[in-house]
């Protein structure tokens, strides 16, 4: 079994559910103080964050990720327990192809976290160990931040609050490489040079509550909600541009009713998101969307929350040079260039001024029942890991 394999299994194994760590950060903040790295332990509440450096001076290139998982939701649906690492073949077919039932046999290791995150955590610590050894004096800092709070519903206590501490000490921070799995069918195919914004509201319609059969005595909020959601739902938020997508705008529940078919409800919830561009800033979407429910006369309550603003790496930084080079130099690969997907811990460290590109495995397993990595793509990662490193900081 490789170092990688083995740390990874060695994460598996920690039923660490958000935002329980369950002694990965230990286990990696020992490997890491016995390669040099000084470490520091960062909690707050009830969530563990590991900050382990190596080196002085700048530039400062960190790696993020980490060491929660979701639930693994009912056990007994799984091949194998979640939360005990197995290496098999893979022989389930392919469910995303509808041309025919394709079947990979090739060695996958399987366990909740195996894709997101705890195997690129394990590539990451393997390739710093690897690379300090071969450059004890290398250029500027070399670093991994960890957190146990990134599939939370709040992040509150994760990288938000490591970001804001850093900010007040001034901790610098130049480039980071994120490990969430970005290939869409084989590590180093795509590679996320910027996410979009995430903006959520919880709006509440007020109307009057009263029996179906006297509706001139009550006011129905669905009826009353029903035009300003077809117009919320029409609206052209903005165009895109070149690195993003248009902003788009999604219900995602609708609540109303007493559970009695006779009872015309006396308030609507529904929980709004935005997935905005860099043409779009949230006030603004905030704003626009508050005058759309006016104009169609509502009585409404909306709380907003913002998970994190938008950011791009441009073309031509180091960071996002260095990372196309080695996906080309070591996989033989052109990687695209992505903005999509949902949000990741790198909206949070883009702000303190650092370049961000997020680089790991294949994604088509992630939040599943038996999800899965598979096991030479897992033992290259490290080898991309350590080259970005060689490439920014050796001289």
């Amino acid at each position: 079994m490789s170092d990688v394999l083995d740390l990874a299994c060695e994460l598996i194994r920690r039923r660490s559910v958000t935002p329980d760590d369950a002694g990965c950060q230990a286990l990696l903040a020992e490997r890491l103080r016995r390669a040099g790295f000084r470490i520091e332990h960062l909690r707050h509440g009830e969530v563990d964050n590991l900050w382990a450096v190596h080196g002085d001076g700048v530039p400062t290139l960190a790696f993020l990720g980490h060491t929660d998982v979701v639930p693994s939701g009912p056990e007994a649906v799984w091949h194998s327990p979640p939360f005990e690492p197995v290496v098999r073949l893979c022989d389930h077919p392919d469910r995303e192809n509808q041309k025919a039932a394709i079947h990979d046999r090739t060695l996958h290791l399987y366990g909740r976290g195996a894709a997101d995150m705890k195997g690129a955590v394990a590539a990451m610590a393997v390739a710093l160990e690897r690379f300090v050894a071969a450059h004890p004096r290398h250029d500027g800092r070399v670093a991994l931040l960890l957190t146990s709070d990134e599939e939370g519903p709040a992040n509150l206590d994760g990288v938000r609050k490591v970001a804001e501490g850093f900010r007040a000490r001034g901790e610098r921070i130049d480039w980071c490489v994120v490990g969430e799995p970005s290939a869409k069918a084989t590590l180093g195919d795509l590679i996320r040079v910027g996410r979009r914004g995430s903006l959520s509201g919880t709006l509440v319609v007020r109307g009057v509550q009263g029996h179906v059969a006297y509706p001139e005595k009550a006011l129905n909020p669905i009826h009353a909600f029903a035009p300003a959601l077809a117009a919320l739902a029409a609206e052209r938020w903005d165009e895109g541009n070149a690195d993003f997508p248009p902003t788009s705008f999604q219900v995602s529940n609708l609540n109303a009713g007493t559970g009695a078919n006779n009872v015309i409800p006396g308030e609507l919830t529904a929980l709004i998101n935005f997935r905005y561009c860099t043409a779009s800033r949230a006030e603004d979407l905030r704003a626009r969307t508050e005058a759309i429910l006016r104009r169609h006369g509502l009585d409404f309550v909306l709380e907003w929350n913002l998970s994190g603003e938008p950011f791009l790496t441009p073309p031509g930084g180091r960071l996002r040079d260095a990372v196309v080079g080695v996906c080309r130099d070591l996989r033989g690969m052109e990687p695209e260039q992505s903005t999509g997907g949902g949000t990741s811990d790198g909206r949070f460290i883009a702000p303190l001024g650092a370049e961000v590109v997020e680089l790991g495995p294949v994604n088509a397993t992630i939040h599943k029942v038996d999800e899965c990595v598979d096991v030479a793509e897992l033992e290259r990662l490290p080898a991309l890991y350590e080259a970005i490193c060689e490439r920014l900081l050796a001289s």
